[in-house]
């Protein structure tokens, strides 16, 4: 190894491989030639290692240089070295997911994994069959995971993301009313009045009853009962189904639960439901996660359409 008796700049690990190139020519001049530079600067960068490592390296020997012991013990420290350095600047080898072995973790909205995780695991069994994907729920959103990596992909609705985080939008959904075949909106036209008749249920992992339908309805001088609170979509759908509720939850993340249910358009306008998937920039670049963000994607834009009523 090198002795740093004096301290070691980053830009002296440079003098490694023209110290291999001085033991190898033997000769301050014709390594200066093959490193493209003049004799006296050959000479100093020798003298720069000699300084660094407490030891002359080469020493006269007649009209040549040999090299001291010391510098013949390093020789093949030297070799291992640059070779080391040069596989880890290489380009990366072509990507093959097939031959991927690695776990992801997404973070994902409330009906993504019910709507879109068989197709997605089915996807990625085909191409790569010894990668794992493990969904975890929604919390804080803390966009620390993201850039820490405890989260490598976040499906969410894109909001709070710090400025670094790259958004790449997966589709667009709409809230609709769904209530179970036997209820009485099942069967008769969905008026507002009839709407704002009915008993609710409100879907809010935060717990709040109300949100940008209640604002809609109260511009036009509605509101509406919400008798129950529930922390996620899925689980709204599923309390409909079982009682006289009405349940009002997005129309492509609850497509699987909702099935056998009587859906139908809200009677005012809300806002549309953007569900993006958010990345740090660090992964950005990295073969196996461009591989997932795109065959996530995939499967979003495969998957049924917006239906029309």
């Amino acid at each position: 190894m090198l002795l740093s008796l004096h301290p070691m700049h980053p830009k002296d690990l440079a003098l490694l491989a023209s110290l291999d190139i001085l033991l190898t020519e033997g000769s301050v001049a014709k390594a200066a030639e093959r490193m493209n530079l003049s004799t006296p600067a050959m000479s100093r960068v020798l003298g720069r290692i000699r300084a660094l490592t407490g030891d002359p390296i080469l020493v006269r020997a007649g009209r040549g240089l040999v090299p001291t012991p010391r510098a013949e013990t390093m020789r093949a420290q030297l070799r291992d070295l640059i070779e080391a350095a040069r596989t880890v600047l290489e380009a990366a080898p072509s990507f093959d997911p097939s031959r991927l072995d690695r776990r992801f973790t997404l973070r994902a909205t409330d009906g993504f994994v019910a709507t879109f995780g068989t197709a997605l695991i089915a996807r990625l069994r085909r191409e790569a069959p010894n990668v794992v994907i493990r969904f975890v729920q929604q919390g804080d959103e803390n966009v620390a995971d993201l850039r820490d990596g405890r989260i490598d992909l976040d499906i969410a609705t894109p909001g709070g993301s710090g400025p670094e985080i790259m958004v790449q939008s997966l589709f667009v959904d709409r809230f609709i009313g769904v209530v179970r075949p036997e209820h009485p909106l099942a069967t008769r036209e969905i008026t507002l009045a009839r709407f704002c008749r009915t008993p609710q249920i409100s879907a809010s992992r935060r717990g709040r009853p109300h949100g940008p339908l209640d604002a809609a309805l109260e511009a036009q001088g509605h509101t509406r009962p919400v008798v129950a609170v529930v922390a996620g979509f899925i689980d709204a759908v599923l309390l409909a189904r079982q009682t006289d509720l009405l349940a009002v939850v997005p129309e492509r993340l609850t497509r699987t639960v909702r099935e056998g249910m009587t859906s139908f358009p809200l009677p005012v306008a809300t806002p549309p439901v953007t569900v993006a998937q958010t990345w740090h920039p660090r992964v950005q670049a990295d073969p196996a996660h461009r591989w997932l963000r795109a065959r996530l994607r995939q499967v979003c834009a495969d998957s049924t359409p917006i239906a029309e009523y």
